[in-house]
C-alpha cells in the first residue's frame, strides 16, 4: 500500500523499578517528509541502550521521512500509593529518606555556617533534592531495554497505519488531479487543427500582401525570401503539437498505473512531474491561439499541485 512520509505513532510500557514501585514509559514516533531516511532519537539516559534496536527496526519497515522516536517516563501512581508502607521500612524504595545522608548533610552545613554564619540554612526543597537524601530506585538496565524496545516497535507500528492512511487519502486527491489533466488535454486537443488552419490562413494572408507590395517584374527580393523561411519555420515547429499531446497522456497513465501499485512510489512520481512539467512548457511555447496557451497554463498548474502533494509520498 502507498504511504505518506508523515505521520505519528505512539505506545506505552510499564517498567517495574523494584520495591514495588513502576514507571510508566511512553515512547512516541513521529515522522515528516524527507529526501532519504533520516532517524533522531530523544531518549532519558534509561532508555539510550534501545537505540541501535529501534533503529534497525525502522530501516526494515521505512525508506523514506525524517523520522524521530521520543521517550519519556514517570512514575506510576497507583503502583506508589499501594506500596507507600514499603517505603519506610524498605532503604531502596522511592521516597525512602537516607538518615545517614541526612545527617551528613547537617554536619556539613553546620560547619559551613561556622566558617559562614550569615549563611542562610537549606530549605526543605533543597534538602530533598540534594543527591542521595531522597532514595530513586533506577530498576536494571535489561528492563529499560526490553520496554523501550517494545514500545518503540508498536509506536512505529501505530505510525505506519498512520502513514498508511493518509498515503491512501493522498492517492485520491492524485487521481482527481490526474483526471482534470486528462479533461483538459481531451477539450483542448480535437481542437488544435482548427486553430492551426487559422494560424496558416493568416500566415498565407501576411505573405500574400508581402508578396503584393513588391513591384512586378523585380522579381522578390532578398529579404522577402527571408522573412518568407522565416515564417514557414516558425510554422512548421507550431503546428507540430500531436507529440506533445502523445507523451503528456502517456505520463498520466503511468502516474495513474503507479498510483495503484504497491510500495515507495514517490521518487518515481516526481519524476514524472518533471516530465509532465516538461511537455505542458514545450505545449505552451507552440501555442496557435489563446485558448490553446491558456490550456497549457492550466496543465503546469494542476501539475504544481500534484507535485506538492507527490513530496508527501514515501
Amino acid at each position: 500500500m502507498i504511504s505518506s512520509m508523515t505521520g505519528y505513532g505512539s505506545a506505552s510500557r510499564q517498567v517495574s523499578l523494584g520495591a514495588g514501585v513502576v514507571a510508566d514509559l511512553q515512547v512516541e514516533c513521529r515522522a515528516v517528509n524527507s529526501r532519504f531516511l533520516d532517524l533522531g532519537f530523544r531518549l532519558p539516559d534509561e532508555c539510550r541502550a534501545a537505540e541501535p534496536a529501534l533503529r534497525e527496526i525502522t530501516t526494515q519497515s521505512l525508506s523514506r521521512g525524517k523520522v524521530e522516536f521520543r521517550a519519556a517516563w514517570r512514575i506510576n501512581q497507583s503502583n506508589h500509593s499501594s506500596a507507600t508502607g514499603a517505603f519506610h521500612s524498605d532503604s531502596h524504595a522511592l521516597g525512602a529518606i537516607s538518615k545517614e545522608r541526612l545527617d551528613a548533610l547537617y554536619t556539613l552545613q553546620e560547619r559551613a555556617q561556622d566558617i559562614f554564619p550569615k549563611a542562610r540554612e537549606l530549605s526543605i526543597g533543597e534538602i530533598l533534592r540534594w543527591p542521595g537524601i531522597v532514595a530513586e530506585p533506577r530498576g536494571e538496565e535489561e528492563g529499560w531495554l526490553a520496554a523501550t524496545v517494545e514500545a518503540g516497535r508498536a509506536a512505529l507500528d501505530a505510525l505506519m497505519k498512520s502513514r498508511q492512511a493518509e498515503g491512501k487519502a493522498l492517492v485520491t486527491v492524485l487521481t482527481n488531479i490526474t483526471s482534470k489533466m486528462n479533461q483538459v488535454i481531451a477539450n483542448i486537443e480535437p481542437k488544435v487543427p482548427e486553430y492551426v488552419a487559422q494560424y496558416q490562413e493568416k500566415l498565407t494572408e501576411r505573405l500574400s500582401e508581402s508578396l503584393a507590395a513588391q513591384e512586378l517584374g523585380k522579381g522578390i527580393g532578398s529579404e522577402l525570401m527571408e522573412r518568407i523561411r522565416q515564417e514557414v519555420v516558425l510554422y512548421a515547429v507550431r503546428i507540430d503539437v500531436a507529440e506533445e499531446f502523445a507523451r503528456l497522456k502517456t505520463h498520466l497513465n503511468t502516474v495513474q498505473t503507479a498510483l495503484t501499485g504497491k510500495g515507495p512510489v514517490g521518487k518515481r512520481l516526481d519524476f514524472l512531474m518533471q516530465e509532465l512539467n516538461r511537455e505542458a512548457n514545450t505545449l505552451s511555447s507552440k501555442s496557435v491561439s489563446e485558448e490553446c496557451t491558456q490550456a497549457a497554463l492550466e496543465l503546469k498548474l494542476l501539475i504544481e499541485q500534484m507535485r506538492e502533494q507527490v513530496q508527501n509520498l514515501e
